[in-house]
């Protein structure tokens, strides 16, 4: 930003990337059908931070001509440098996501995409995405738990996600893909060889107990996902359902919660959301306090939402089994060199849980 004789001039900022440019704007926002005959004049970087993975920078833009109703600001989403190519797959993903399946999704779930593209040869992306700043928030800080209306608001967008997509006819043909048993197996084999340089690098730190059911989960793993095989009561699951991917509306804002991250997005069986959500999020007394009313309340949902013939006792047995899917999880964020104040706080909740719900049953 520059002073002249008093006036505050609004600059490009010449470190954007090509895409923030004002003339590729222009085009991208009349392709999205959010802005008529005006054109982006300027571009100013507002903020920029890094998440774990990609690399986020809130845009402001100034027009000229006829910009009515068009946006003052965009999210610019691309890849945290670090892991690009090793987690080059996430950013396929969420492109696909925005420029497939939110188009076809009820409004007010997810953030509108104005544009988003992936380049196959340079494994390189970017998501050009509305900005909530000023309508949303996360309802927490990180690791805080929501409040109990907080949750339930959080609950509630995720049932009318799932429901969207619940039993859908395109999953697995214009929608997502169907694993195979083959493809089942060659993931659980790559779990196992995961699971056991996992085991080896936390010595005495991994019990005799936990090695068990790890264990003895490898073992059980093709008849456990005879319930994915059913390809019966599923949808398009979110893959990375923390609190802190929901953005609520602000004190005074009448809007819905939206979603947000979709580079984990797949079929799959629903409650594995709810399950990391609650079960590797949380510890035992805020999960304790709220997992019973938010299971009531999401089945509810899912009914209010036109989802028949999926009983209540079908929810519970899938949640068992998905938090005992969970003790995954914390693998694979090793493997994927995740910090370990994540996985490590994820696999001593989710193993609390796998106790407290009996899951070890199921094997």
């Amino acid at each position: 930003m520059a002073r002249h004789g008093g006036i505050v001039a609004f600059m490009t900022n010449p470190q954007l990337p090509a895409v923030a440019e004002p003339a590729y704007l222009t085009a991208a926002l009349r392709r999205a059908g959010a802005l008529d005959a005006g054109a982006v004049r300027e571009v100013k970087v507002l903020h920029q931070r890094d998440t774990i993975v990609s690399h986020i920078v809130r845009l402001g833009l100034r027009y000229v001509g006829e910009s009515a109703g068009a946006p003052q600001s965009l999210i610019l989403k691309t890849a945290h440098a670090a892991f690009a190519k090793p987690l080059a797959n996430g950013g396929r993903n969420e492109v696909a996501f925005y420029t497939q399946l939110e188009p076809e999704m009820p409004p007010g779930l997810a953030p509108r995409c104005f544009d988003g593209h992936f380049h196959e040869d340079g494994l390189t992306w970017h998501l050009l995405l509305e900005d909530l700043t000023d309508s949303h928030e996360i309802a927490t800080q990180w690791p805080l738990p929501p409040s109990r209306e907080q949750a339930t608001a959080i609950v509630t967008a995720l049932a009318r996600w799932h429901a969207a997509w619940w039993d859908h006819p395109g999953l697995g043909d214009t929608v997502g893909n169907w694993m195979s048993a083959d493809d089942s197996a060659k993931l659980m084999e790559t779990f196992a060889g995961h699971y056991d340089r996992f085991a080896d690098l936390l010595g005495d730190r991994l019990s005799e107990e936990r090695r068990i059911l790890y264990r003895r989960f490898i073992e059980q793993s093709d008849r456990l996902l005879q319930r994915y095989h059913s390809r019966r009561h599923v949808t398009i699951a979110h893959g990375d359902a923390h609190i802190w991917n929901f953005m609520l509306p602000r004190a005074g804002v009448a809007d819905t919660v939206r979603v947000f991250d979709f580079d984990q997005w797949r079929i799959n069986v629903p409650t594995g959301d709810l399950a990391y959500m609650m079960a590797t999020q949380w510890y035992p007394e805020r999960r304790q306090a709220l997992e019973r009313p938010l299971l009531n309340h999401y089945h509810e949902t899912l009914i209010a939402h036109g989802v028949t013939g999926y009983t209540r006792g079908a929810l519970d047995q899938d949640y068992r089994r998905s938090v005992l899917w969970h003790i995954t999880k914390p693998v694979w964020q090793w493997s994927v060199n995740i910090p370990p104040l994540i996985w490590w706080n994820n696999l001593e909740r989710v193993m609390m849980a796998v106790d407290d719900l009996g899951c070890e049953e199921l094997l």
